[in-house]
């Protein structure tokens, strides 16, 4: 039976293939599907006659009649237009350009960190089910979160609940204070200061699948006193070596050495388990008994849940620890209402993805990124991209005049509308391809600064295969969207309005222009506010009174390293001659150092009386005179006085809130009784933006960080009178110090920061602004040239000139202020309501910003105007 060639493949051949050819083709190909069915088989036959019909899909085989090949030779017409009006108007086109190119840099860095803030911790293999356990507790109606734990909650969640497959406990080394992070490899002498201790249950690394250079998971840290160290720091401290086995000596205790289980790599930048040295949890307890009391929490605790497991139902679950061992406490230690109390207890599983933008705002100690300013940094983008977009459209337009011509030529030949569409839209592709290049070009060298200006070490993505897709994409949809308004306004001339030159007298003002000019300079305006706004705030947070003083005061870390030998330094700092006080203390007002809550009531009151959660801090006789607290009533702790060993001094706040007005001589109590002597001012020893909350401080040990006030404004000599005394008593161990007002500030950083970013992106804002106006300015001039020339000369005046040129323009910033002015201060007084203590937005905020756009957008203009006022007439109307 003879065999045919496939139908199919026969007619897709037929559609596609040049009539000329046809015929020739299909019998070649007919006495090869012959000779191979009967060398081979039929199936191979028809396999290779596919093959064959596949590879005429090539350009010089198509139908010159097929539209859809056609569509090839006119978007390459189109293409050729574009390219030639491009380079006729080099003015025109690089103002187009660079302000699409400076839209695009922008929108695209911003896009770029964006994408690198919502990738935290996303990139364990189980993610989708490791959570973090947070407690909520509800008083007087409002929520509080944290994730500190009791020792005990961990081993009592993963015993009660089935549901859950891993749980682990961590303990960030800051909570016991700064300078206990001090490690050598064992058998060197000089130690070094390292960030990143943290104590942890040997099932963390399992927990997150950690990679494992040596060592494992299951082994690593189950010995007491071992220790996880990342690959970084092996190669740091053991380089070319297998550390497995070796000792690391932390905190200079040689009776404790911590020998290495494992070695990890490194985690991502973009994980907020930024440690280095993982210290087991197997058998390490902070005080007597503190691994089984419920009343301790120090621990965030995390599990993972069993496939198919739902968390919400769990979270209900939870709530049954608060009863089962909570409640037995509370009653114990004589709580009022305990079972009441109880109630108000819950608990949430935060998905470890979440932790880091924080929108639960949990109280973690951890650095966190905003969630908010994501969603108006991104708006911030889109709006620069918007204003860019804009200044295609107005200029477009604005060149109608000078495109009516060829737009009434070509219908009058026979193009249809929909050709002339086609025609604008490639060129306003090919603008934005031309914008992207330039803008991957800006952003790519602007990058490092955009690093510095977040806080940041991002690197460019050259390597990422979505890249370059993403600029060819990116310059079809947004050169779409640029140009599908310019490109219907222009191909809906018709070519008899043409003739009596209608289109040259009605696009000198149009609406539309003007209601985009409006909406750049509202935007523009709006962020120039803003940035005032928070630069004002950023002042007032960095001068205003505290309640303590800041400057020169320099903080010695680490000084627990000098062992009991720690006074005998505090003596010798304070024989120095620029040395005015010494205090030794871990809790400073301050972030990163040392925190202690506790429950107070006043003495006698408890089982009666709700606690009042409060700061409880240790510190020595010279910390108030040091730090510049004063004393509101009674008096300061004294080294003359031994019955102050069981005195406490209070701010007024605890004082307020405990309801004592009178509160010297009296007593209270947390875990034991104290016996109040004084009263302090409030001061600020958290952020600013939050009210001042309860402290009682009295006299312990807590010895890592000691703090020097000057009284020289020679801070270097007193630096090195400093540094000499600690390195008799320390000489392997290399000094370390900050200033106070320095760490002060770095608590605000975030502020500053986004006064940085929003000062970027204003001036990013009125420079893609002004080349628009540069640009529509400089076509206004150019189609009034006759009209000015006459008027010049008729008499006119150059001021006169200038003044009729830039009138409309601005008027039209006038409009933008108004409209910005409530704007802006909306935007504002949210922000604002964050502080506590906060700056009142005044008009001269405003003035000061409506002026600098006023004067902005006049100097643009200006420019053409003057030059339209002093050029020579004749050149203009030589050609009437």
């Amino acid at each position: 039976m003879r065999k045919n060639p496939p139908r199919r493949a026969q007619r897709l051949l037929l559609w596609f293939l040049r009539e000329d050819l046809a015929e020739e083709v299909l019998g070649d190909m007919a006495e090869k599907f012959a000779l191979m069915v009967a060398k081979k088989s039929a199936f191979r036959a028809k396999l290779n006659y596919w093959y064959q019909v596949l590879n005429y899909i090539r350009p010089f085989a198509f139908r010159k009649s097929r539209k859809y090949f056609n569509h090839y030779a006119m978007l390459e017409n189109y293409f050729k237009i574009g390219w030639r009006n491009m380079s006729k108007q080099k003015t025109y086109s690089s103002i187009k350009v660079g302000g699409f190119a400076l839209g695009i840099a922008a929108c695209l860095t911003i896009a770029l960190f964006i994408r690198n803030e919502l990738s935290y911790d996303t990139n364990y293999p189980n993610g989708d089910r490791i959570y973090r356990v947070v407690e909520q507790y509800t008083e007087k109606g409002k929520m509080m979160r944290g994730v500190h734990l009791p020792a005990p909650a961990g081993p009592a969640i993963k015993q009660d609940y089935p549901e859950i497959d891993l749980v682990a406990r961590i303990n960030p080394v800051e909570l016991f204070g700064a300078g206990s992070n001090d490690v050598r490899a064992d058998g060197t002498i000089e130690n070094t200061n390292e960030d990143g201790f943290v104590w942890s249950d040997p099932e963390f690394l399992q927990m997150l699948d950690a990679t494992f250079i040596y060592g494992n998971a299951r082994s690593a840290l189950t010995e007491p006193n071992s220790m996880v160290i990342t690959k970084s720091k092996a190669d740091k401290y053991f380089p070319e070596q297998d550390p497995i086995g070796k000792l690391m000596i932390v905190a200079n205790d040689q009776s404790q050495p911590y020998k290495i289980g494992g070695v990890i790599a490194d985690f991502p930048v973009t994980s907020h388990f930024n440690y280095s040295f993982f210290m087991t949890l197997s058998g390490k307890e902070f005080g007597r008994g503190e691994q089984t009391n419920w009343r301790n929490s120090n621990y965030p605790t995390y599990v993972v849940l069993h496939p198919g497991a739902d968390p919400v139902a769990l979270e209900k679950k939870l709530s049954m620890l608060g009863e089962k061992y909570y409640l037995p406490m509370m009653i114990e230690s004589g709580f009022p209402n305990a079972k009441e109390e109880i109630k108000n207890l819950s608990y949430k599983l935060q998905p470890i993805d979440e932790i880091y933008l924080n929108e639960l705002d949990v109280r973690d100690g951890l650095n966190h990124g905003d969630i908010r300013f994501l969603w108006l940094a991104g708006a911030v983008a889109v709006f620069i991209l918007l204003i860019a977009c804009i200044n295609f459209i107005n200029l477009s337009t604005a060149k109608s005049a000078n495109r009516a011509k060829e737009v009434g030529l070509r219908k009058v030949v026979g193009s249809f509308r929909k050709n002339l569409i086609g025609q604008f839209l490639s060129e306003s592709v090919l603008f934005t391809f031309f914008s992207f290049l330039l803008g991957l070009a800006i952003a790519a060298l602007s990058f490092p600064m955009f690093n510095t200006l977040v806080g940041r070490t991002m690197v460019f993505p050259w390597h990422e295969w979505w890249l370059f897709p993403m600029i060819i994409t990116g310059s079809i949809v947004v050169g779409f969207i640029a140009g599908i308004y310019p490109s219907f306004y222009l191909s809906a001339f018709r070519p008899i309005d043409v003739l009596k030159g209608k289109i040259a007298r009605g696009s000198k003002n149009p609406l539309t222009r003007n209601v985009l000019v409006v909406f750049q300079f509202t935007t523009s305006i709006v962020l120039v506010i803003s940035t005032f706004v928070i630069y004002r705030q950023m002042q007032h947070i960095l001068t205003t009174r505290v309640g303590f003083e800041k400057d020169q005061v320099v903080m010695i870390q680490g000084a627990n390293m000098l062992g009991d030998k720690i006074k005998t330094f505090k003596e010798e700092l304070l024989r120095q001659p620029n040395v005015q006080h010494v205090t030794i203390s871990d809790y400073l007002p301050i972030r990163g150092t040392k925190r202690n809550g506790n429950s107070f009531v006043n003495e006698g009151k408890r089982g009666v009386d709700d606690g009042l959660g409060g700061q409880f801090w240790l510190v020595d006789n010279d910390y108030l005179k040091t730090l510049g607290i004063r004393v509101a009533q009674g008096r300061d702790f004294s080294p003359d006085m031994p019955t102050d060993n069981e005195a406490a001094i209070i701010n007024q706040t605890m004082a307020r809130e405990l309801g004592l007005t009178d509160p010297v001589g009296k007593r209270i109590e947390n875990w034991k009784k104290w016996t109040i002597i004084g009263v302090v001012e409030d001061f600020n020893f958290e952020s600013i933006k939050e009210k001042v909350r309860p402290l009682c401080m009295v006299l312990g040990n807590s010895p890592s960080i000691v703090s020097v006030k000057a009284n020289s404004t020679d801070m270097s000599g007193t630096l090195e009178s400093i540094s000499k005394v600690w390195r008799q008593f320390a000489p392997h161990q290399p000094i370390r110090y900050t200033f106070m007002n320095e760490s002060y500030a770095r608590m605000y950083e975030d502020v500053e920061r986004m006064g940085r970013i929003f000062t970027t992106f204003a001036v990013l804002a009125i420079i893609v602004a002004c080349l628009g106006l540069f640009g529509l300015s400089s076509f206004i001039v150019e189609q009034r040239s006759k009209e000015i020339s006459i008027r010049l000369v008729l008499g006119a005046s150059m001021n006169s000139i200038v003044q009729m040129l830039t009138r409309n323009f601005v008027k039209l910033v006038l409009i933008s202020f108004v409209i910005a002015a409530p704007i802006a201060w909306y935007l504002m007084q949210k922000w604002l309501q964050d502080f506590v203590q906060k700056v009142d937005i005044t008009w001269d905020l405003f003035l000061v910003a409506g002026l600098l756009a006023l004067v902005i957008a006049l100097v643009t203009v200006s420019y053409q105007a003057i030059r339209a006022a002093v050029m020579s007439p004749v050149n203009s109307l030589k050609s009437e």
